[in-house]
């Protein structure tokens, strides 16, 4: 395996990470191995034993993911098929019958529809939004704390290392959701958090082509516990899917430099619209987040909401884009935007919008949102 890219910058470390040393005549970065079964004479013991326990392809992916999470102390990262199957894996492997679990109450709707299924198990879900670190009120006694910062797709956010030394003080193990930011952009870890859990679906990989979700721990143990999820469920990545994501961390913090500039542009754009209500951005100075948020995060994203008059507003705003498409998700190269109140899951207003920002230049995006603004007038 590679070594630790250590004492390097941000951008010099998402390019090399998890890529093997160099050698004569040999590509930087191997392809994928398309493997159901090695050979395996004698006892079944090695780093690689059958297609679903491990794959060579998935290891480079997972020490690359763990330098960025963790670039000072070792971690170990398991990449999963989906950000839902990274998610899914730590509340199921790490909680049992008469556990309590702590979930925001506004994060991403998917990891809310968990509760049904932890209380059919017997686990008891409390949940309290992210605002104002208001979590740290239900902990009393809990198993787990989920945080999920900033929230999707309010962008809400919370002090991951008040919340962390709490959580442990009262026994409870932490895990945040880092999707939004990136390790990049914000590194759980080390803020205290036992878990960093993301989908790689969206900003991390960054391309809108493939589905990918990762867990990152420090304690072996734990990440010991979680990899025999992934092996029991068989909830496991291809290794095509690993390569391209491996291949697009290279240009991550060119991108999300990017999206973040355009991101703060379009908030400081979308200010200044009277029609324009309820705006969301951690990175813009105005936002109420920001002061938590500067002190934890490096990178504030590419989302930013916002909410228009009522919904026959907001689907007008949205069919007169012209470079922006309307999609689910976040994060991509491409900037999109989508009436999130049409999925139901989300307590929003019917006129909110979550815009996430691509890496186009901003006089072209801030053009489109405002000529499209004006058409929905």
């Amino acid at each position: 395996m590679s070594e630790r890219p250590t004492g390097t910058a941000d951008g010099t470390r998402s390019v090399h990470a998890g890529r093997p040393p160099a050698e004569p005549y040999a590509p930087s970065l191997p392809g994928p191995t398309f493997v159901a079964h090695y050979h395996l004479p004698g006892e079944a013991a090695g780093p690689y034993t059958y297609g679903r326990d491990g794959n060579p392809t998935w290891s480079r992916l997972e020490e690359a993911i763990s330098q960025l999470e963790s670039p000072e102390i070792p971690a170990e990262t398991i990449a999963f098929a989906s950000g839902m199957a990274a998610v899914s894996a730590v509340l199921l492997s790490q909680v049992r019958c008469g556990d309590t679990v702590v979930l925001p109450s506004d994060c991403y709707q998917t990891t809310r529809v968990l509760q049904e299924r932890l209380e059919s198990y017997g686990v008891q879900v409390r949940l309290a939004p992210t605002a104002g670190d208001a979590q740290l009120g239900a902990l009393d006694g809990a198993r787990l704390l989920w945080i999920e910062t900033p929230s999707n797709p309010g962008l809400d956010v919370c002090d991951i290392r008040r919340l962390a030394q709490a959580a442990h003080s009262a026994g409870a193990l932490v895990a945040v959701d880092n999707t939004l930011s990136t390790p990049l952009g914000q590194r759980p870890l080390e803020l205290g958090a036992d878990f960093a859990v993301a989908s790689g679906t969206k900003a991390l990989t960054g391309h809108g082509d493939l589905l990918l979700g990762y867990v990152t721990a420090r304690d072996a143990r734990l990440a010991s516990s979680v990899r025999l999820w992934r092996k029991t469920v068989g909830a496991i990545p291809g290794p095509m899917e690993a390569w391209l994501a491996h291949r697009s961390l290279a240009t991550l913090h060119l991108r999300i430099g990017q999206q973040q500039r355009n991101a703060l542009a379009l908030a400081a754009a979308l200010g200044q619209r009277e029609e324009v209500t309820g705006l969301r951005y951690p990175g813009l100075p105005t936002d109420p987040a920001h002061q938590v948020a500067a002190g934890q995060m490096r990178n504030f994203g590419p989302v930013v909401s916002f909410v228009l008059p009522d919904r026959g507003h907001a689907e007008r705003f949205l069919a007169a884009l012209r470079l922006t498409g309307e999609a689910t998700s976040f994060g991509s190269v491409l900037s999109t935007a989508e009436r999130r109140a049409r999925w139901g899951g989300d307590t929003v207003p019917e006129g909110f919008i979550r815009f996430s920002v691509g890496v186009e230049e901003a006089q072209d995006i801030l053009a489109d949102v405002l000529q499209a603004l004006d058409a929905a007038r």
